[in-house]
């Protein structure tokens, strides 16, 4: 497994007011810092995230940009020895200097950009910014399974019980992957929660676990169009956010046939695209 986010260090020294009067502290905040995705040794992203998992963040950003379509289209990957990532059996080579760099190379390059990108911790598209650009890479999606809508309230507590290192900074974002039973596969946490989407889509990727067909995406706070876009080219069919979706986001999921929950809490959720998968 690739190496968890991770806040910065700690004893970052604060000033805090509370009940009229002030105090010293010291305090966890998320650490943000940026990774420069090389392709073939070419510069092509500068990535803002919270380090850890890069080699997830690098393949899921490289999955859903369409530049490879799968774990048989990477050839090697080099990173710092100091990223802390290593995979059984997967062409990893600690062997770069710095160490907020990850440089893949692949075989078969399906799409590559015209032109290098920034992408930041709040914004998420990098390259097909339209529907229809992204329908000339991506089928409508598969059925999926038939999900009892009871299931969904109680998932953003157990994304939220998983996210350690909100425990410390409260910080960070998460995106959970889950079964169709409403059991937490896995989760990613990081600054941008379209690098989360990334870090999962990015284990799938290297566990040969795409397309996602029979799971459920659920993110804190809204549902962007990146959010839906990097789901599309996934698979997932469900995309489940605790907070609103924009309209780019519904029309996202109206073409592909995504069943879109927006405001899932406290027992409640709106659905805004095919309902039809909510038994």
């Amino acid at each position: 497994m690739g190496g968890m986010a991770r806040p910065s260090s700690p004893g970052t020294r604060i000033r805090r007011y509370q009940d009229g009067g002030w105090s010293g502290d010291d305090d966890l905040v998320a650490a943000e810092e940026p990774l420069q995705l090389l392709l073939d040794g070419e510069p092509l992203s500068i990535v803002m995230r919270t380090p850890g998992s890069d080699l997830e963040l690098a393949l899921g950003l490289l999955f859903a940009e369409r530049v490879i379509t799968g774990f048989d289209d990477v050839e090697r990957v080099r990173i710092s020895a100091e990223a802390g990532e290593s995979e059984r059996g997967f062409p990893l080579e600690p062997d770069l200097i710095e160490s907020n760099q990850v440089d893949v190379h692949v075989r078969n390059v399906r799409r590559r950009p015209d032109r290098s990108f920034l992408q930041t911790s709040a914004c998420g598209v990098c390259g097909a910014t339209t529907v229809e650009s992204l329908a000339l890479d991506h089928a409508p999606l598969l059925p999926g399974p038939k999900i009892d809508p009871d299931l969904l309230p109680p998932l953003p507590d157990r994304l939220r019980g998983g996210q350690t290192v909100f425990d410390l900074t409260g910080g960070l974002h998460a995106a959970g992957l889950f079964d169709e039973g409403g059991r937490l596969l896995m989760l990613r946490e990081d600054v941008g929660r379209h690098n989360a989407v990334d870090k999962v889509v990015g284990r799938l990727v290297l566990a040969g676990g795409l397309p996602a067909s029979r799971s459920l995406l659920v993110v804190s706070g809204r549902a962007g169009y990146e959010i839906v876009q990097k789901a599309v080219a996934a698979g997932i069919p469900l995309v489940a956010a605790v907070g609103a979706p924009t309209s780019l986001a519904v029309a996202t999921a109206e073409r592909f046939g995504m069943t879109l929950v927006g405001f899932l809490r406290r027992g409640r959720f709106n659905v805004y695209s095919d309902r039809d998968r909510l038994r």
